[in-house]
């Protein structure tokens, strides 16, 4: 594979690609060339957990607010339903996740395998773009709720005024500079956080539990309520059936979780292809995680639905939005209070740190691999200033409001872990396994009503999901046109046949025929030959060997290269090749040969009828096309050396 060398990379452009598997190493060279990522040494589960925990622990600070105001007097009975799916539903679909997606693709990666071609591409770019609904909404609702509980805070909030909207962009944009300093920084801010942040809750729980004991009638009085509001158990619990949907964003941190799977140590033993110690450690994070936020759910919305007043919950309502922080101020003091405030603030602002990573870890993924973002989308830096300043965007859309991005939150929210549930429920099916079959089908009916319900409620979430699926599709469509003429080959190797034929060529001039086969007998290739040596006056002497692409999956971008040789009816040379696309392998096949005998190769065209853009759609979409001219293409911007680039002939 033949590129000229590049000069070293500038200092800043270094540091920009640092840690990328093909470029910024080496001098950015593509496919064989690049150095391989040195292997991730990983944290601890439990460190790990606290990155995800940000996320998910985090939607304390207004998850008990979001379920008075959904369910009233019912909210305790609600949240129990919430814990119950969190449990009995979205924790054994991810643990099942971890387990047949190691590697941190979640359960798109999953439903990829399903489909092929172009159809799974554009239904892997949909779940991305929820995906991306799911992981930026969470930066920016959380980086506005962190503004929100400071603003409110009763020792600043004439100062900070009508200042939200600029806090906001600023949490977002420190975020955005701890993801430029490195990863592992933001694995112990988190720790520090999260620890803070539960032990304060903890506190704040244990007060509010002694104040509803110690308080007796608070219960008796709420029980009354709640009778005599619903009636009985039966309408209480269809009543918060019909509510759940609301408070989905109680279960924000699952997908999270096993986005930033390939950061778990895991064993010892542990390989790329059986990270078994990994998927161990990754299903206790998930288990742990799940328990810890179940108790802090329950206890929480039960204290704050007895302890504060309907009215506090309303929009403009002391207890809006930091139902915790109410309580914190009001039975601890306003020391402990701000001592709350600030870490509520702090967890909520880094609470786009997991979410971060998860896109860090899930877009890199997939569009470079589809050619559908430029090379520099595999590594952490540039992509963190582009999901900053997407960030910046969507907060200014939405001037930092919390409630107005709940839709598009708790809609990417579903719309993942039903993905998930559906994907578990194939996997298990194919697996044989009737009994899991059976019972991820049932969890994929709950989160698909709830998604459903959620939609019919708050339809503008299917808006803004819409909004980042059509980007997401726009700009690979665009970057995929771009680096249409790019090598695309990541190696290429020759079978002994096949290398002996390119040996024995080497020692006349090396002549090859670009042939795409049909009936491959006989006639054809004697009538390749002659029309070969008619239209461009070659000798007779002289001698060829016939070279076929076969193309396989056109929507794929990057692949090795196998070539192959046989003996066709006793007397015709034969390389066979398989790739995505026909141009792009014949150049990295020439390139390769002359690199392996030191000769320039030639190789003979024929031109192809019809449109020329019809021919280049073609070529786009399906591998084809026009091969001639594109073949010279690839060639010349992979070697900018005209003396040492393969000579393309066509007639």
């Amino acid at each position: 594979m033949g590129t000229t060398e590049h000069p070293p990379p500038h200092r800043l452009r270094a540091w920009m690609l640092e840690g990328m598997s093909d470029m910024g190493k080496g001098g950015g060279l593509q496919g064989p060339h690049a150095q391989p990522e040195p292997p991730h040494k990983g944290q601890p589960w439990y460190r790990v957990m606290c990155l995800t925990g940000v996320d998910y622990f985090s939607t304390l600070g207004y998850q008990p607010g979001i379920a008075a105001l959904a369910a009233g007097l019912l909210s305790p009975v609600a949240t129990l339903v919430l814990v119950i799916v969190t449990l009995a539903g979205a924790l054994p679909v991810y643990r099942r996740v971890a387990e047949e997606s190691p590697h941190g693709q979640g359960s798109i990666a999953m439903l990829e395998r399903l489909l092929t071609f172009w159809k799974g591409k554009l239904f892997v770019l949909t779940l991305l773009g929820f995906a991306a609904t799911d992981f930026l909404i969470t930066i920016t609702l959380s980086a506005a709720d962190a503004s929100t509980h400071l603003v409110e805070n009763p020792h600043v909030a004439d100062a900070l005024h009508d200042k939200q909207l600029v806090i906001t962009l600023i949490l977002i944009a420190l975020l955005g500079a701890v993801f430029l300093k490195g990863f592992l920084e933001a694995i112990g801010v988190a720790v520090v956080l999260v620890g803070i942040y539960l032990a304060l809750n903890v506190v704040v729980v244990a007060t509010g539990l002694w104040h509803v004991v110690t308080e007796g009638h608070v219960v008796t009085d709420w029980s009354s309520a709640l009778t005599a509001e619903h009636g009985n158990v039966f309408v209480m619990i269809g009543v918060a059936l019909i509510v759940f949907p609301k408070l989905a964003l109680g279960l924000s941190g699952f997908e999270t979780g096993v986005a930033v799977m390939p950061h778990v140590r895991g064993g010892p033993s542990d390989t790329e292809e059986k990270p078994a110690g990994r998927i161990r450690d990754t299903k206790k994070l998930l288990t742990t995680a799940a328990l810890i936020m179940s108790a802090f759910l329950i206890t929480t919305s039960f204290i704050t639905t007895l302890l504060i007043p309907e009215r506090a919950f309303e929009p403009g309502g002391e207890a809006n939005g930091r139902a915790l922080a109410y309580l914190a101020h009001a039975y601890l003091g306003n020391v402990f209070g701000t001592v709350y405030d600030v870490s509520t603030i702090a967890i909520l602002w880094f609470a786009g740190a997991s979410a971060m990573a998860g896109l860090l870890n899930l877009m890199p993924r997939y569009l470079p691999r589809y050619g559908m973002a430029p090379h520099w989308a595999r590594a952490v830096r540039p992509m963190v200033i582009v999901f900053t300043l997407v960030g910046f965007l969507v907060t200014w859309i939405f001037d930092a409001d919390v409630d107005a991005q709940g839709g598009a939150y708790a809609t990417g929210v579903l719309v993942l872990i039903s993905s998930a549930a559906i994907a578990v429920t194939i996997a298990a099916r194919r697996a044989g396994q009737r009994g899991w079959t059976i019972a991820f089908a049932v969890i994929s009916a709950v989160f698909l009503y709830t998604t459903v319900l959620n939609i019919i409620e708050r339809p503008d979430g299917v808006k803004i999901g819409a909004c980042f699926i059509a980007g997401i599709v726009l700009i690979s469509f665009f970057s995929r046109l771009a680096r249409s003429f790019e090598l695309r080959v990541t190696d290429v190797e020759f079978d002994a046949t096949a290398e002996r034929f390119v040996r024995d060529i080497a020692s006349r001039k090396i002549r090859f025929i670009a042939n795409e086969p049909d009936n491959r007998d006989v006639t054809e290739y004697r009538d390749k030959i002659e029309q070969i040596r008619a239209d461009h006056e070659v000798p007779s002497q002289e001698d060829f060997v016939f070279v076929e692409v076969t193309v396989t999956d056109p929507s794929e971008f990057e692949s090795g290269l196998t070539v192959r040789g046989e003996v066709m009816h006793g007397r015709y040379r034969v390389l066979t090749l398989e790739s995505s696309s026909v141009s792009n392998a014949l150049a990295a096949f020439l390139l390769h040969a002359r690199d392996l005998t030191g000769q320039i190769p030639h190789i003979y065209f024929e031109w192809t009828e019809g449109n020329p853009f019809t021919n280049f759609l073609r070529f786009f979409l399906f591998g084809q096309g026009e091969v001639a001219p594109v073949t010279r293409e690839v060639l010349r911007e992979a070697e900018p050396d005209r003396s040492r680039r393969p000579r393309v002939h066509v007639g």
